[in-house]
């Protein structure tokens, strides 16, 4: 017996409206199986799957429920033409790559729009990079829009939760991805990696950050980002897909302009402890030879190796024969003999002219983009046996380094707001 019009109207009243799927689908209001690139409900009755939305929608300003918050979807609009092309708006990868760094929220500006781009367009069919770019957006939103640029640890609000659990699921289904990883998988881990470091780095958690840095570095060197030689005779192509340059990201972020302010305790007459004070770089000290003149200098100097290790790993990705590889060893061997002279120059004039107490925040941060090219150095062209030993001693240091800037971040109190605490 077939069923009244009214009856069925009834039942669809009753349904739950669809909040999630293909373009397609959500005008129809039908249930959408959510198959990435195109779903099977469109494809099967013979409809054009208009693809799924971007991570860039905002949030509403009318509820700040977390089950609202839930609600942020994709969209980017596919073409039935396959291979598939997507084309990402320039508002969506501006405001990505101004998410990527904190540094942003001081107006210095972030060079890394084509990894913006890579990652958006993996986000559409890549569900763990989406949730990744979701949990970014969430965490910097609610820091944004915090009272006083102070993040909602304390406060818990309906965004924050939501960046949270964004992240817990990309982690979650990431790890799970990488069982038996093959190109895809290789390529979301690496691009989640960016978005993971910069997750990290927003909530002031550098010991996690560098976590994600050293294993997506050994991931790179593992699958083979890009050619290098075995015994100086034979050279070995890059893995046949292209790997996402996890280390180009990171030097960025760390080459950017840092308008910083470094964390004082000032002392009274009697040598009690008084109240705590920032004092910016740029501001001009009292002594010429104090170390917040010359701090600035010792990271320029920093900076032009690191442009010079940018330019290496350009020509590292391009190199076609033997002869031109071992040229390119010659250029490694200079650059680690200039991040060797400016280490040795770093201890000098710190000893020198460094304020008495705790090593600066500043020194520390430089100490990490040091030990971070080194690394990235060591494991370029030719990773040779002695190399390895070296690496793995040199990313126990690192992450020595960042367990003790997070240690010392948290000792400021338990806030991460960017205007009491240090942001790199």
């Amino acid at each position: 017996m077939s069923r009244s019009p009214v009856a069925m109207k009834r039942d669809n009243r009753c349904r739950t409206k669809v909040r999630t799927g293909c373009t397609t689908c959500r005008i129809r209001k039908v249930k959408c199986d959510e198959n990435k690139p195109f779903c099977h409900r469109c494809v099967d009755t013979g409809r054009a799957c208009d693809g799924y939305r971007s991570p860039f929608r905002n949030f509403s300003s009318q509820t700040n429920t977390l089950a609202h918050a839930g609600g942020i979807e994709l969209g980017v609009n596919l073409r039935t033409i396959r291979p598939i092309i997507v084309e990402i708006p320039q508002q969506d990868i501006d405001v990505l790559n101004h998410y990527f760094s904190t540094k942003t929220m001081f107006n210095v500006k972030l060079s890394c729009d084509e990894e913006a781009r890579e990652v958006l367009q993996a986000s559409v069919t890549d569900v763990h990079i989406r949730n990744a770019v979701s949990s970014l957006k969430a965490l910097r939103e609610d820091l944004e829009t915090s009272e006083d640029g102070i993040a909602s640890v304390a406060r818990q609000t309906a965004r924050y939760k939501y960046g949270l659990q964004q992240y817990s699921i990309s982690l979650a289904g990431l790890a799970s991805s990488l069982t038996s990883p093959g190109s895809n998988g290789l390529k979301s881990a690496l691009l989640c990696c960016q978005v993971f470091i910069s997750i990290e780095q927003l909530q002031g958690n550098f010991a996690a950050m560098v976590q994600h840095i050293i294993r997506g570095l050994r991931i790179m060197r593992e699958y083979r980002a890009r050619p290098h030689l075995v015994e100086r005779s034979k050279l070995v192509p890059a893995h046949h897909d292209q790997l996402p340059l996890l280390d180009v990201f990171v030097i960025k972020l760390f080459a950017a302009p840092c308008k910083f302010a470094e964390f004082c305790t000032t002392t009274d007459l009697s040598g009690r402890m008084m109240s705590s004070v920032y004092i910016s770089f740029h501001q001009k000290a009292a002594g010429s030879h104090d170390f917040r003149m010359l701090a600035p200098d010792m990271r320029t100097e920093l900076t032009k190796i690191a442009a010079s290790t940018l330019e290496f790993l350009g020509n590292v990705s391009q190199v076609k024969s033997v002869g031109s590889a071992l040229r390119l060893l010659s250029v490694k061997a200079a650059l680690l003999e200039s991040l060797k002279s400016w280490l040795i120059n770093l201890e000098l004039v710190q000893k020198e002219a460094s304020p008495p107490g705790p090593e600066m925040l500043s020194v520390s941060f430089m100490r990490l983009f040091h030990l971070i090219l080194k690394v990235v150095l060591l494991g370029a062209l030719n990773p040779l046996p002695c190399h390895h030993t070296e690496l793995q001693t040199e990313d126990e240091r690192l992450q020595r380094v960042a367990n003790n800037v997070s240690e010392r971040i948290k000792a400021y109190g338990p806030c991460k707001g960017i205007k009491r605490c240090p942001r790199k």
